[in-house]
Parts: structure tokens; sequence; C-alpha cells
């Protein structure tokens, strides 16, 4: 770990001379002299005297450089039984055209794009032509509800919005045009323009304000890179699951390139002419900047699937695209890994697969369970990395160093924070505490390059929410301890740290003991009230395909797990079984809504929801009137 220690001490000491060596990884119209604006703090910027254009550098400077036959993109999509593959030239091609389409509809630098569209190359084309006039986008994720898009809409005042006429998914079509309407409706703000891409699966009826995209881009003519400063805003992505105003998290342009061409090297030991596939969406985080930025920023091929890996067509597909594409890192979530263990629990899927390419797998979005860690492990051969990190930070704050000094690997732990990043783990009182104690995550300003500099609009909004509680430091939410050898343990948020009879107790060690059960696939341990102490969790778990076994012995099983593992004072009695866990279509677990619903209160459900059936289905398990 000396190579590890070294740059993240540089970062801490010295984060001009670290940073400002890292620029160098990125073409600058006019290169940076200072590195670090803190004349202003906690608010902090990042090579204030430079320009650039993020497009130039995902794609002109390697079509320049002889590179343009490289495959930029391979578009994978079962669910219109099709693939294509696109080249860094051929890419180009169609942004250019794009941005002339903005261009030509008014659309200027600073102005704001809404981009409402599934996983299909031209959400990329439309995210890199904005980027290539100067236009700011925001990157609403396909099937958003009219309401949330409308709060969207009157937050970013977008002068065009971007959408499709319909979204596909394994067992549906989504028509995303009558959602736009009813957004665009309902929405104090009005777009200009709204361009639909029209595709044979659903044909969209066009209003006054509509332009279709293929008419568009045969009358349009190319447009070049404008240069921006690296302190404007690339984008803006509302995080999800927001109530009221959303809270609209923006990127600028220099830091957020530095910190993805630097990281998908050093973080994810990535680079020119690797094949990497980031299993997410392009309306989510990740998409932005391991589908989208970090590997066009790098010249790496990017995989973009539209559907689901897991269970379209089977549990298979995730290695099948390996083998046709000879992948090399897969980024994805620990929710797809289990889904897969439960149709395959012994892996026979790979049998005969030639997954030979890969050399590692990443996970994150969630907290990874030492037994999803070691199935994958086991069966897959290659390093196993859990990654933190936040739509707020845009890439990980604690990782294993691939492209530095790959460490240790410890199951339960994303390793150690990443260099840039200042963590501290701090107690109620704002004290930092020894290793093994649980606190409250914080990082200490400033806050590395790619990270947000602040909310969209609203600078008060952006400190009293993430500086106020502890001065000098971002809060994370996240709750979590290091150990002796300075490994980061994130067990969840820290509204997920319940209260028993006085004892703060996090429900991510209760759901790692509980995932190591063998016959349980995925789980949740939920806080939910008590009158006598306060609240007392309860486990949700699916077993795997085929498990038989009586809910009596399972529970007290499970019960018996946490008492030895944790102690009488986890006071876990209840154990249900359950023959799924609602989630969004991110996979997260919405843990939220299921303890609202335990307790009796009104909990409004996301429109994220992925199958509203299933917590239909669970619902009188949480309450207790099955």
């Amino acid at each position: 770990m000396t190579e590890y220690r070294k740059a993240h001490e540089r970062a801490r000491l010295t984060p001009g001379d670290f940073w400002g060596e890292a620029a160098s990884l990125i073409d600058w119209v006019s290169s940076p002299d200072r590195v670090l604006d803190d004349d202003r703090p906690p608010l902090y910027r990042w090579f204030p005297d430079a320009t650039l254009n993020t497009c130039w550098n995902a794609l002109d400077r390697h079509v320049e450089a002889g590179r343009g036959d490289r495959p930029a993109i391979h578009h994978v999509s079962p669910v219109t039984d099709s693939a294509r593959t696109i080249s860094y030239r051929e890419l180009l091609d169609e942004v250019a055209l794009f941005a002339g389409v903005l261009h030509g509809l008014g659309v200027r630098a600073g102005d704001r794009v809404i981009i409402y569209l599934p996983m299909i190359p031209e959400a990329v084309v439309a995210m890199l032509a904005c980027a290539r006039i100067g236009a700011v986008h925001s990157v609403v994720f396909g099937g958003f509800a009219p309401g949330e898009l409308a709060a969207r809409i009157d937050d970013a005042r977008p002068k065009v919005i971007v959408t499709a006429s319909c979204g596909i998914e394994p067992r549906q079509l989504v028509e995303y045009k009558p959602l736009i309407d009813a957004a665009v409706a309902s929405a104090t703000h009005a777009p200009e323009r709204v361009i639909v891409l029209q595709r044979p699966q659903c044909r969209a009826a066009m209003g006054p304000i509509d332009l279709d995209w293929q008419e568009a881009m045969a009358g349009a003519i190319p447009h070049g890179t404008v240069a921006v400063r690296a302190t404007d805003p690339l984008y803006i992505l509302y995080t999800s699951g927001t109530t009221g105003r959303p809270k609209g998290v923006v990127r600028d342009n220099g830091g957020h390139a530095v910190a993805m061409a630097w990281s998908f090297a050093n973080v994810y030991g990535m680079g020119p002419g690797d094949v990497w596939w980031a299993a997410s969406d392009v309306g989510w985080v990740v998409g932005h900047s391991y589908i989208v930025y970090a590997p066009l920023i790098s010249g790496a091929t990017s995989v973009m699937f539209e559907g689901k890996p897991v269970g379209t067509p089977d549990a298979g597909a995730f290695w099948r695209v390996i083998e046709d594409y000879s992948v090399n890192g897969l980024f994805t979530a620990p929710t797809a890994i289990r889904a897969i263990k439960r149709e395959d629990p012994e892996g026979a899927l790979l049998g005969g697969r030639d997954i030979s390419s890969l050399r590692t797998l990443f996970l994150a979005g969630e907290r990874l369970d030492p037994n999803t860690y070691h199935w994958a492990s086991k069966h897959l051969q290659v390093p196993v990395i859990d990654n933190w990190w936040q739509t707020e930070t845009g890439w990980p704050i604690a990782s294993n160093m691939r492209g530095m000094a790959p460490m240790p690997i410890k199951p339960g732990s994303p390793t150690v924070p990443v260099p840039g990043y200042e963590v501290h783990v701090l107690d109620d009182e704002g004290r930092k505490v020894a290793p093994h104690q649980e606190g409250s995550i914080v990082i200490k300003l400033p806050l590395p390059p790619g990270t947000l500099p602040t909310l969209w609009g609203d600078d008060d909004r952006y400190i009293d929410g993430y500086l106020t509680a502890n001065p000098g430091y971002y809060t994370s939410g996240d709750g979590g301890y290091f150990d002796d050898d300075g490994y980061l343990y994130v067990m969840g948020r820290t509204d997920d740290v319940i209260n028993v009879a006085g004892h703060r107790l996090s429900t991510g060690s209760m759901e790692a003991v509980v995932a190591a059960h063998p016959l349980v696939a995925e789980c949740a341990v939920l806080g939910v009230h008590d009158d006598i102490k306060g609240q007392v969790p309860r486990a949700l778990v699916v077993l795997k395909a085929g498990a038989d076994i009586d809910p009596d012995v399972l529970s007290a099983e499970i019960v018996l797990a946490v008492r030895t593992e944790i102690g009488p004072v986890a006071a876990l009695k209840s154990v249900i079984i359950v023959p799924a866990l609602p989630k969004t279509r991110s996979g997260k677990i919405l843990r939220k809504t299921m303890r609202a619903i335990a307790d009796g209160r009104d909990e409004p459900v996301p429109s994220t929801i992925e199958d509203l059936s299933v917590l239909e289905t669970i619902t009188p398990l949480l309450t207790g009137r099955e």
C-alpha cells in the first residue's frame, strides 16, 4: 500500500500539485494556471482560469490522433433483438450533426436541455452534443412519471427536451411521448421545442412544438466544439426519490473531465482500447460517469445494454455479453449478482463460456454483502471490488486502487479512501471515533475535482444540506467505521441506524449475518416501530431457488445467528420470507418505503419503483395482516 499512501498523502497535503499533474490527462483550450480556487469557502472551484470542451476530450481528440476507427460503443439490445457497434468517428459525426440541430433551435452555451431517452446510442449522442456547444444537459431516467418530469422541467427550465416515442422493457413497451406531453402541460415552464426519436416499435403523435429527430438530422449542419470555462456546468443530475423541489446535483466541465480520466485509470485500472461495461442506465450517475464520460475520455470502448441483463432472456446474459465483446471490466450492482446467484447458485451458466477477458468485477450502489462477494469470487475467478460513492460525488470515495496499487480484499469493505478524499468517521458530537466504532462518514473540505460544487441554482441549500451538520466537512449521510488497517466499512444510510432500547444498531451489520445463511438469496433488515423499545429490527428474506425449509426453522436459525454474531442487544426476533424485495429500477431496495408501511405511516411510493406488484404482495406481510 506504499504507492497508495504516498498518493493519498500528496493529494491531502498538496492538492494543487496533485490535481495539477492529473490535469495533464485532458486537452485544454487554455491550461489552468490556478488549480484550486479557495477564496469563498465552503464553496470551492477547480481550475478556475482554464477553458476546455468535454466533447472534444471524449471524441475529437481520439479521431485526430488516428484512432477514429476504434469502437466507441457496443450497443446490445436483447429487447429489440439487435446489436450495433459505433466507432469514434461515426459517433463524432452523429454528435456534431445533433449539436447542429440544437444550435439551429437556438440552444447556446449555458442553456439547459432535458434528455429523456432509453438506453440507446442516441442518449449518448444527445449528451455529448450538449457538451459540444456548452449547453447543460439534464438526463432524466426513462419512465419517470409526469409529475417528477414536470418538477425537473420547472427547476432546470430547459429550452429543449429530447425524447423518444418509447422505451422497451422485457415485458412491456413504455410510451414516452404521452409522459412528456403530460409533464409539459403541468409544468409552469414551457420548453420551446421537443425533439422526438420515432422508434419502429411505437410511433408517437406529434404536436406543434415537436420535431422529428431524423428529419432534423437530415437538414442539420455539423457544429464544432465551443470552449467553456472549467467551472461552467456540464450537467445537472437530480437525485432519485426526492420530494418537493428536486435536488439538482451540478457537475462542472473541467474538474469532472480530470476526475473521469484519473479515476478510470487509477481506480478501475482501465485505459485506451479496453472494453468496459457499466451495467447501469444513463439516467443514473453511474451511467453519466462510467457509461459515457470516463470510458470515452479515456479512449476505451463502452458497452451499452438496453434491457435488464438478469432475466433477459436468462441469468446467463452477463456472461454471454462478456464473451461476445471480450469485456475487460464489468461494473454492476450487488443486486444483479444476487439475482444471478439465486437463479444459478452453482454457476452452471458459466459452463462453456469464455470469459477469460474479464479482469475485474466492480460492484457499487448498495452494500456488498460477504456472501455475494464470495459467490462471485469463486465462480468468476477474478478480483471482486466493492466501491462506494454517491450521486453527489460522481466518482468513487472509497475503493481498491486497481490501476495504482491493488490491495488485499476484505469482504464487506470497499477498501480505502481514494486519493483526493480525506474521509473521517465522527460521533454525534462531531468527534473522530476509534477504529471499529461506528459513526457518521464525512469528507474534509475541499472535495476533489469532479464532485458537486453546489446544487443547481441554490448555494444555500447545498451548504445547509451537506456542509452544516459538521462544519468543514461534507456529511455523506452514510454510517460506517474504519478497521485497524484503514479499511472503510460502509454500513448504510445513517437513517438506517436504529435505536433499540437506547442502543444504536446498524441494520447493515444484521443484514450481513442474515445474508450469510446458506438458503438466503437476498435480504433487508428494517427498523420498525415498537411501543416498548422504540424500534426493533425485522428481517425480510428471499430464499434461493429451490430452497425448502420450514419458516419457523429458518427464523430460529437466523435469530440465533444474529444473536451469536452481534449479541442479544440486536433483538432480532421477526423473520419474514417474501417472494421478492421491492426495488427501484437502478436496483436499490426501497427500505424507507417498507419501513413506513410496517409502521403504518403514509409514504409516497417512488416513481422509480421497478415493479409495484412486489410491494403490493409484501404489504400484508409487513403489516401483519397476511
